[in-house]
């Protein structure tokens, strides 16, 4: 089991940015990945991106060249920098993972883009 915990959420305005962190409960190494995702009012959670235990990274193309997922192994902390951020962004941000028994969320934490 892990505890996924995410901060750094804010009001921004539109063109601005932020950082999110994801700090877990135990190694985020024992993992195949680590990812974050977002879910607008009245939308589907979606997958904005992940990184692999490889290093490796994906992102969902509408965050792509704007987005950044890095990673923190001696903190297990994974991070998500957003920029160019627009107001249709604003969500709920997801921490998860998932292991051979069971998928893991965080509480979110919200991002807000506004003038």
């Amino acid at each position: 089991q892990v505890q996924l915990v995410e901060s750094g959420g804010g009001l921004v305005q539109p063109g601005g940015s932020l950082r999110l962190s994801c700090a877990a409960s135990r190694s985020i190494l024992s993992f195949n990945a680590m990812g974050w995702y977002r879910q607008a009012p009245g939308k589907q959670r979606e997958l904005v991106a992940r990184i692999f235990k490889s290093g490796s990274t994906d992102y969902a193309d509408s965050v792509k060249g704007r987005f950044t997922i890095s990673r923190d192994n001696a903190k297990n902390t994974v991070y998500l920098r957003l920029n160019s951020l627009k107001p249709e962004e604003t969500a709920l941000y997801y921490c998860n993972t998932r292991d051979a028994w069971d998928e893991y969320w965080g509480q979110g934490t919200q991002v807000t883009v506004s003038s």
